[in-house]
């Protein structure tokens, strides 16, 4: 232990004076940039920042990198190099572009008379770079004066928005970039009342800020800023003439779905609004590798449009993998495999057929648990019911059947779920993505219960209702927002998923029509049927930072709480919470923590632990090492536990009790592997615990000595990232 303690402490201190190792003579490492504002504290240093040219990329996680100190173990250019990260060279010709670069982002800005300096503090072979900046006065604008053509009906549409440009410039600041957003807003405006041939290029502006006093000189001409007056045309209206949609000769599409995905019709005033939404409605529909909506001036008034549209792979599989195993030899398995087909009957329908498995089992032991589910389900692009012209925006609302069966073989029992859903899938313009079922539909049987396994069931209430025969009728959404739109993804991203269930409350409207068993539950065809409400949250961010993006750190907080009542007095089975596994805590295998301080449940042979209540933070640093591969450090803190109880021993451990809440909380931490393919990301994980709530007080927190014995770690295998 001393030896290792001290081999540590030679390691740090090596690491002190490593940074520039490998750096020649004359060089020196940038150590980092500061921005200082001299007249203007509040201004936000990022509008600076983001224009300098040369960035401390190696800065790493809160200014701390170890893959640099990796990178200068050697000079020559080996194993240490493809595995670090290199110091970034102080480069002073790129000061100077920064200073330029910083001058016209503020001039941009409305900065006219700004002054932007520099000075540099060396230490040894390490250099830092201040960025000095003094802001200075603005304009403001005092009046406006409008130069645009005098002939309807184009002055009366513009002096229709008068009134709202002036309350939008009157008093602001002059600056390149509000004038900039001013065209892009009222050409966009004009374009959408008909005038196609007017763009952002015709406007332009002049101010005047003689004796203090700002005037704007507000031009539209008939020729844009390229050209000269001789080729003046006159703005006028434009109204849309032919209209053709082309498509692969050997793609079958109907002709009804063509029409009504199409917002552009002949005999229409042109609107920029709905050739964009006709672009979004068919790039919607997925089955189209390139959609083009091509628009082309036929006379002085008129515009044809052609819209183009090229086929993409109609059908295909997406397969999906998971597996964990730990030190006492249980393994598991998670496979998923889709086939889709994305024009089922000519009209855009998506059809899916899945599997997916859960194995559990370990080698050379009889012990195992079998769980498979097949899956069909069809998606039309239209709100069944309602006509095509019911949606004018971008985003069609499509209509969505689903089937489903799962089997699940355990040492305990049997159980089979049959479920059907009805509801409608979609998005918004704010990058919202939504499902809303209306009905859903699960109905679950049990059977070959072990002997023991039921007479657990009889002194536990609690599982009992758990672990019995039930209808589930109710209604569910799902509410997902997500900044990124690539599948890996490259840049900084958060997001945002909601999910709730409600079930039982319209079947408890017939309760007097129902009749009842011996616990007071009213049944449907012999079996009583759930009532709960159930919420799950995620809120998730990742910021990527470094040269070239090559550092990210990722969070997520997971809530997740459920409720039963009236007619039931617990949560089904598959609707509880559980916590460990490929995206979830990491030290466990699936459902092997919790509740609370709930030691692992004997009636299970197979680790099932469950709870009504979940909360679960996690934290990741990952880093790019070569090639494809990436690496992770992180961290996982949460638990699950139940809602309701009773004042026992055995219950109080699971229950959820706020005076005790951090208490019952684990952690774990881990290393990572992953293999970034771009269109693929597959992943190893291997996660060690570092508080076991379920042990005894006084031994929860587990020592590097314990991490690799035992049940005190797991190794898992994923495709793309964990959250």
């Amino acid at each position: 232990m001393k030896k290792t303690f001290l081999l540590a402490v030679i390691c740090i201190l090596s690491f002190s004076c490593s940074t520039t190792r490998v750096l020649e003579e004359g060089q020196y490492r940038l150590e980092g940039n500061t921005v200082t504002i001299l007249d203007d504290p509040e201004f936000d240093t990022a509008e600076v920042r983001n224009y300098i040219r040369q960035n401390d990329g190696d800065g790493g996680l809160l200014g701390f990198n170890p893959f640099l100190y990796v990178y200068n173990f050697s000079k020559k250019d080996g194993l240490w190099h493809k595995l670090g990260t290199p110091p970034v060279v102080y480069d002073e010709g790129s000061v100077g572009t920064s200073l330029n670069n910083i001058s016209n982002r503020l001039r941009y800005l409305g900065y006219y008379d700004a002054k932007v300096d520099s000075t540099t503090v060396r230490k040894g072979k390490k250099i830092k770079v201040n960025y000095i900046v003094q802001l200075g006065g603005r304009h403001k604008i005092d009046s406006i004066a409008f130069e645009v053509p005098d002939y309807a009906p184009f002055i009366e549409d513009f002096r229709a928005d008068t009134a709202a440009l002036l309350a939008k410039l009157k008093g602001e600041f002059l600056s390149e970039q509000m004038l900039e957003e001013e065209t892009v807003r009222s050409s966009e405006r004009f374009r959408n009342l008909g005038y196609y041939s007017l763009t952002k290029n015709n406007f332009s502006f002049e101010a005047d800020t003689v004796g203090g006093y700002t005037l704007l000189k507000y031009r539209i001409r008939e020729y844009e800023r390229s050209q000269s007056p001789a080729g003046a045309q006159p703005l006028n209206k434009y109204t849309i003439g032919k209209v053709s949609i082309n498509l692969p000769k050997d793609l079958k599409f109907r002709e009804s779905v063509l029409k009504g995905l199409n917002t552009v019709q002949p005999g229409q005033p042109y609107s920029e609004t709905n050739v964009t939404t006709t672009y979004n409605r068919f790039s919607s529909i997925k089955l189209f590798n390139g959609v083009s909506v091509e628009m082309t001036q036929a006379g002085p008034d008129k515009v044809d449009c052609d819209i183009n549209l090229s086929r993409s792979p109609v059908q295909g599989f997406k397969v999906n993998l998971e597996g964990s195993t730990n030190s006492s030899g249980l393994m598991g398995i998670s496979p998923q495999i889709n086939y889709f087909h994305k024009n089922a009957f000519h009209g855009g329908e998506w059809f899916n057929l899945g599997f997916n498995g859960d194995f559990q089992f370990k080698l050379n032991d009889d012990t195992r648990a079998t769980e498979y589910g097949l899956s069909a389900g069809i998606s039309f692009p239209r709100f069944l019911g309602l006509p095509f012209s019911m949606f004018r925006r971008s985003s069609i609302p499509r209509t969505e059947f689903n089937l489903a069966f799962n089997h699940q073989n355990r040492p305990e029992y049997t159980r089979n779920v049959a479920s059907v859903s009805f509801g409608y899938s979609g998005a918004t313009r704010h990058n919202i993505s939504y499902q809303i079922y209306p009905l859903q539909l699960n109905f679950v049987k049990l059977y070959n219960l072990d002997a023991a396994f039921l007479k657990t069931l009889s002194r536990n209430p609690y599982m009992r209702y758990s672990y019995m025969d039930h209808l589930d009728a109710g209604i569910g959404m799902l509410l997902y927002y997500n900044s990124a739109k690539e599948i890996v993804p490259k840049d900084s991203y958060y997001f945002h998923r909601l999910g709730i269930d409600l079930s039982g409350n319209v079947l408890s409207l017939f309760n007097r029509f129902m009749d009842t068993n011996s616990d007071g539950s009213y049944l449907i065809g012999g079996s009583p049927y759930a009532q709960y409400i159930r919420a799950e949250y995620s809120l998730g961010r990742t910021w990527r930072f470094g040269e070239d993006n090559n550092q990210g750190l990722a969070t997520r907080l997971l809530v997740g709480a459920g409720f039963a009542y009236g007619n039931s007095s617990a949560l089904p089975f598959e609707k509880q919470f559980y916590a460990g596994g490929a995206s979830s805590m990491r030290g466990w295998q699936t459902r092997a923590l919790g509740p609370g301080y709930s030691p692992r449940n004997d009636a299970f042979i197979i680790p099932s632990q469950t709870g009504d209540m979940k909360l679960e933070f996690n934290l990741e640093y990952r880093f790019r090492m070569f090639w494809k591969l990436e690496g992770a450090l992180f961290t996982d803190i949460g638990n699950v536990w139940n809602l309701k109880y009773q004042n026992t021993v055995d219950d109080l451990k699971g229950a959820f009790l706020l005076d005790d809440f951090f208490n019952s909380m684990a952690a774990d931490w881990g290393v990572g592997v992953r293999v970034n393919l771009e269109f693929i990301l597959l992943r190893v994980d291997f996660g060690m615990q570092l508080r076991d709530p379920s042990l005894s007080e006084g031994s929860r927190l587990i020592g590097p000595r314990q991490w690799l014995k035992g049940s005190n770690n797991a190794f898992h295998f994923g495709i793309g990232y964990p959250f």
